[in-house]
């Protein structure tokens, strides 16, 4: 649960007092959380738990509970964003049907849900809401009119630009570019030559070949092939995933004189015209070929480094020149239409899905309409939706608990730190010191984005859409050379998800993760340690990961590290990393996890159980904790780790994410941690027999 990116991203009078006090009773409440908070109603007594932990936690569940067919995937995080998804719409159909005052907070979310709903007037009006920027495209005539569409909201671009905290000057907001714009999930997809993924790019095809053919191609099958082709060399140029978590190796500043050279004539500087950039002076480049000392430095030998890097940000500008711009137009049109398919007529969003959803993600079924329209409204106006919600749904005393959680958790890691036998003393100090800097936000921002400005229509979605890009564009590039806000929030109050940011130092925890299973007001507390204390932990934890670990209290990316300490530190990762690549859930143990890609979430996940056992244990005082239902404490306390990640996904799915995601599958985020605890193997009684068994001094304990 690692924060993502940061490119996009009043009390309403209509929610009076009243309707506030009368909000239903949580629902969590209501769930059967048993005599202390585990559902143990899914456990398979028939399982061992030292040959399955998460068998033996959810193994009923997994056996009953059937996937929706709008679903790829479902579990505990799936069940509680439901939840905020029911509240939501709540929210949304009172303000429908309310009187409102045109261009208030409440009219705007009123009306972009309601221009997102109304498909009687998208049908209506078929292509004709897309046609002007059709038009815009198909009169592009060299490649600075098309580095002209690549920089305006709404359109495709191979390299994207945005603002935000610059990595080593953390209190000023800079200018990056990196790489972007394919059209399927990874680089792989195109250079990874499965059977699968033929499959794949022959749906794809099909799908830009639909595509083209409503933007009034003549042959939209061969402009669809010209289309793939260049995606492909556009993922010839990308850097592998694991590649692009180096941040030392993606934090490359050049005065904008030197950046400007990377692309053909004038095509940098008319995209950050068109951004509305102004007078930059720098400009940090993601994706530079990296210079044989930095590949040293990293530890990177040349065959390794030919399987990490493609040219990289300069070698795909250099495509904007050397592509034909005809092939361009092709790219731009059909990625428009995909980009915007849900704000377009049904048949251009029922084939985008029949891909994306279907063949991708092995989703039967589209979501319904109200769902997908809750996401437009937060693509939108997503902080005064959140606003309303946390009025609505986020009580004080949760706060004050996170905030104890927190206090005890800072505790456990400041404790663990003195105890660290691979970390010398001046290390240490720096780590204490990045440790009492750290800022933790609970629930809900103080203030929110108003939006000023933004005019939204009650019967235009696909303008009101990208009003709201360019509404963000503007607002993000307002920003650059100026002192950071870091009272930002990333997250809506109504996202069930956490995150770190190495550049503020801080960790999130919005109100909407802040229930059952993670967080039970009601339960034992060594349920709450096993859960939201080890995702609290997790969040801290990627302060000290293998990349959160390279910034310094600041946020600044410095090196703080001994070079001894540092080598102790990479040899514990490559224990970890070796533990994951063991696990390959497809193809008869021929598709693995990738331990270098989720190498950091699963520090996280270590070092957060790790932080969230030694606070438990600090909270019960030096007594022994109670037995409850004949389960003990430390029983329960990994039992709740287990049920957090109770989950289930299509197989397209889980295929898509092993390539895809920094995070290891849930299963595995349950057997491949708990295995490296000597409690774990205590509290369940688990011998060298048994399949999760690794002998004490293959175990990994980093924090």
């Amino acid at each position: 649960m690692t924060r993502m990116g940061l490119r996009t991203l009043a009390r309403c009078a209509v929610l009076s007092a009243a309707m506030i006090a009368s909000a239903p009773a949580l629902a969590e409440e209501a769930g059967d959380w048993g005599g202390f908070g585990i559902q143990t109603q899914w456990i398979d007594d028939q399982a061992n738990p030292g040959d399955d932990f998460d068998r033996y936690v959810n193994g009923v569940w997994n056996d009953t509970v059937e996937m929706p067919a709008d679903k790829t995937r479902i579990g505990a995080f799936i069940s509680l964003r439901d939840l905020s998804q029911d509240r939501l719409k709540a929210i949304l159909d009172e303000l429908l049907v309310s009187e409102l005052v045109p261009g208030s907070d409440e009219a705007r979310v009123a009306d972009a849900y309601r221009a997102f709903m109304d498909t009687q007037t998208i049908e209506e009006k078929g292509l004709a809401a897309a046609r002007p920027y059709l038009d815009r495209i198909f009169a592009a005539r060299s490649p600075e009119d098309l580095a002209r569409l690549f920089a305006s909201p709404g359109f495709a671009s191979p390299v994207d630009l945005w603002v935000d905290a610059d990595e080593k000057q953390s209190d000023r907001y800079a200018l990056s570019m990196g790489q972007g714009g394919l059209g399927l999930p990874d680089r792989d997809y195109y250079l990874v030559n499965t059977e699968k993924n033929r499959e794949i790019r022959a749906s794809y095809i099909a799908l830009l070949t639909a595509l083209l053919g409503h933007a009034g191609y003549e042959d939209p099958a061969a402009a669809a092939k010209a289309v793939y082709s260049l995606e492909h060399r556009m993922a010839q140029e990308m850097w592998n995933r694991a590649a692009r978590r180096n941040r030392d190796l993606t934090y490359n500043k050049l005065t904008v004189s030197e950046a400007e050279p990377l692309a053909p004539q004038a095509v940098l500087r008319a995209m950050m015209d068109t951004a509305g950039v102004g007078q930059a002076d720098a400009i940090i480049v993601g994706q530079m070929p990296p210079t044989d000392e930095e590949l040293a430095t990293a530890g990177i030998d040349a065959a390794q480094a030919g399987a990490l890097f493609g040219g990289g940000v300069p070698a795909t500008l250099k495509l904007i020149g050397d592509v034909p711009v005809a092939t361009w137009q092709a790219y731009l049109a059909a990625h428009f239409l995909s980009d915007h398919a849900a704000y377009l007529p049904a048949a251009i969003d029922e084939a985008n899905f029949a891909f994306y959803g279907t063949v991708l993600g092995g989703q039967p079924e589209q979501r319904p309409r109200w769902k997908r329209g809750i996401s437009a409204v937060e693509n939108q106006v997503g902080e005064l939706l959140g606003k309303i919600y946390a009025e609505r749904f986020y009580p004080q005393e949760r706060k004050t608990a996170m905030e104890e959680l927190v206090a005890n958790l800072r505790t456990a890691m400041a404790a663990n730190l003195k105890d660290l036998s691979w970390m010398g003393p001046q290390t240490r100090l720096e780590a204490q010191a990045k440790l009492d800097a750290f800022t933790p936000k609970i629930g809900a921002p103080d203030t929110y984005k108003a939006y000023e400005g933004l005019t939204l229509a009650p019967d235009d979605a696909l303008g009101n859409q990208i009003a709201a890009q360019g509404w963000s564009l503007d607002f993000m590039m307002g920003r650059l050379g100026k002192a950071v806000d870091r009272s930002e929030w990333f997250m809506f109050p109504h996202t069930v998800n956490a995150y770190y940011y190495p550049t503020y130092n801080e960790v999130v925890f919005p109100a909407a993760i802040l229930q059952p299973p993670f967080f039970n007001l009601t339960a034992d507390p060594a349920v709450n340690y096993g859960a939201i204390g080890a995702v609290i932990g997790h969040e801290l934890g990627h302060g000290f990961d293998d990349q959160g670990a390279k910034s310094d209290g600041e946020g600044n990316l410095r090196n703080w590290w001994s070079a001894k300490d540092k080598a102790n530190f990479q040899a514990l990762q490559k224990k970890l990393v070796a533990q994951y690549n063991a696990f390959c859930p497809f193809d008869d143990g021929t598709t693995c996890i990738n331990g270098e890609l989720t190498l950091g979430e699963n520090i996280g996940d270590l070092g957060g159980l790790s932080l969230a056992y030694r606070a438990y244990r600090l909270s019960l005082g030096g007594e022994d904790a109670p037995v409850i239902d004949g389960v003990t404490g430390d029983q329960r306390f990994f039992m709740s780790w287990a049920q957090v990640w109770r989950a289930k996904a299509r197989e397209e799915l889980a295929r898509q994410h092993l390539v895809t995601d920094p995070h290891s599958p849930p299963k595995y985020r349950v057997n491949g941690i708990v295995r490296n605890f000597d409690e774990w193997y205590r509290a369940f009684d688990v011998s060298p027999d048994d399949d999760l068994y690794l002998p004490p001094d293959e175990r990994v304990r980093i924090w």
